[in-house]
């Protein structure tokens, strides 16, 4: 029988999980508490062609990845060690639907930035050669999430509510904040 991989935990024996889109404001697992976090390497970006969650074969919407360069501010969540393997679980069965890798799993390292110090942190980075990764331009990336609606609702909604969140957390995210307002009024 093969070993099961190690958890990956940070040193201080829990499960951090970085957070930068939908999960800021929709994780779907129990945690211990929530910290304002920073990743260096890696922005927020809509690169991932969507055809379920917010958009359908016909018509693709657009969800945020993490992509190579800059730096990203996002949450992070403390899991429980004891629950970490559940939450891997439903974060790998939710972030690549049907098993599909559009995005990897990565253990990277972050800033706590209330607490002062640095943590490892799972989080799903965009995989660049699957066939959903793209690079649109902002224009063409508002006229797709106009019109996106998919299985989790409005494109255009996902777009709102994570810059909403962000808003809230004191975080203005320029790429983001172009894409909304290039957006056509609704209707």
């Amino acid at each position: 029988m093969p070993h099961p991989a190690p958890l990956p935990l940070d040193p201080d024996g829990q499960l951090y999980v970085f957070g930068y889109g939908s999960l800021i404001w929709r994780p779907g697992f129990a945690h211990l508490g929530r910290h304002p976090a920073l990743l260096r390497g890696f922005h927020r970006r809509f690169c991932l062609w969507s055809r379920f969650y917010r958009g359908t074969a016909e018509t693709p919407g657009l969800v945020l990845g993490l992509d190579r360069g800059g730096a990203c501010r996002g949450v992070a969540f403390r899991v429980a060690a004891a629950e970490a393997a559940a939450v891997l679980d439903y974060l790998d069965a939710r972030e690549n639907l049907n098993n599909e890798v559009v995005y990897t799993r990565r253990l990277l390292p972050i800033r706590l930035l209330d607490a002062g110090r640095g943590a490892m942190a799972v989080t799903y980075v965009a995989n660049r050669t699957h066939g959903s990764y793209c690079r649109p331009t902002p224009d063409h990336a508002a006229a797709a999430i106009a019109r996106g609606i998919g299985q989790a609702g409005a494109n255009r909604d996902y777009l709102l509510n994570t810059l909403a969140h962000l808003r809230e957390m004191g975080v203005r995210d320029a790429g983001l904040d172009r894409i909304a307002a290039l957006l056509p009024p609704p209707g």
